[in-house]
């Protein structure tokens, strides 16, 4: 029996659930493999062969190759494990984080410190749709029922 998951409802949001951590699995072993140094050796001398060595689909090496933390994270990745890839590459979680929002270090470090980011329009898929969607009865948490 499939659980309700009123969390798929936040925009941009990849929540990290059991689902996401069986389909994960792989990628996420791979990731925590880069914590010792001959690992992240054998990673930068031959990325392709190194992915090729654990049971991850395609589209996970794909998205590791590429170096999208988003692609990364709608397969299954965690962003904890994924922060092994950036500190493999010399990347800070900040600059990271970063490149998942489309934004500098600078300009994410910024809208950090200025309180992040605004809650309008990120609330739940829908917020800034039609104005017959926009007057529906909220439930709680601000999400329609």
């Amino acid at each position: 029996m499939a659980l309700d998951k009123p969390y798929t409802d936040v925009p941009g949001t990849i929540i990290f659930d059991a689902e996401q951590s069986r389909k994960g699995y792989w990628i996420n072993q791979f990731c925590m493999s880069l914590m010792k140094a001959e690992n992240r050796e054998r990673f930068k001398a031959d990325e392709r062969a190194y992915l090729d060595e654990w049971a991850m689909t395609e589209e996970q090496k794909q998205a590791v190759l590429a170096r999208d933390l988003n692609w990364c994270m709608r397969t299954g990745g965690n962003i904890y494990f994924l922060a092994k890839i950036g500190a493999t590459d010399g990347k800070s979680f900040q600059q990271m984080a970063g490149s998942m929002t489309g934004m500098t270090e600078e300009e994410y470090r910024n809208m950090m410190i200025q309180g992040g980011r605004s809650v309008e329009g990120n609330r739940y898929i829908g917020e800034n749709g039609d104005a017959q969607a926009q007057n529906q009865p909220q439930g709680a948490a601000g999400k329609k029922p």
